[in-house]
């Protein structure tokens, strides 16, 4: 495999991780829900292994997350889920609160965007 494709596998691993960690699930809840071993899992979160599509159809499925968002978070329609799943989570915060999150992701936008390196895939 060449380099563009460990990329590739690097970020969809750590996608998958995010995804997982966000939803609140272990390593082995996501490993019981997806029917894959448990070192599998770790593996392709680290992106050290390449999965079938199999694996990746039950990887998204046990995520409850479009395969979309795991290959290609930078398209309209996956931006848009992450606008409806951002208002769903603000929905409930107070002004002060809000505020305080506006400012910790400016933050964290900008740090992002100096450490930015190419994200073609």
């Amino acid at each position: 495999m060449d380099d563009k494709g460990r990329e590739l596998y690097v970020k969809v691993g750590s996608r998958i991780r995010e995804l997982r960690i966000q939803k609140k699930m272990s390593q082995a809840d996501l490993s019981e829900k997806a029917h894959v071993s448990l070192p599998h899992i770790s593996a392709i979160e680290l992106g050290k292994t390449q999965m079938l599509l199999g694996t990746f159809l039950n990887i998204a499925e046990a995520l409850q997350i479009s395969s979309d968002a795991l290959l290609r978070p930078d398209i309209p329609e996956v931006n848009t889920i992450y606008q409806t799943e951002f208002a769903e989570l603000f929905s409930d915060c107070t002004p002060t609160e809000l505020d305080a999150i506006l400012k910790i992701v400016k933050e964290l936008k900008t740090t992002l965007h100096l450490n930015r390196i190419d994200d073609d895939v």
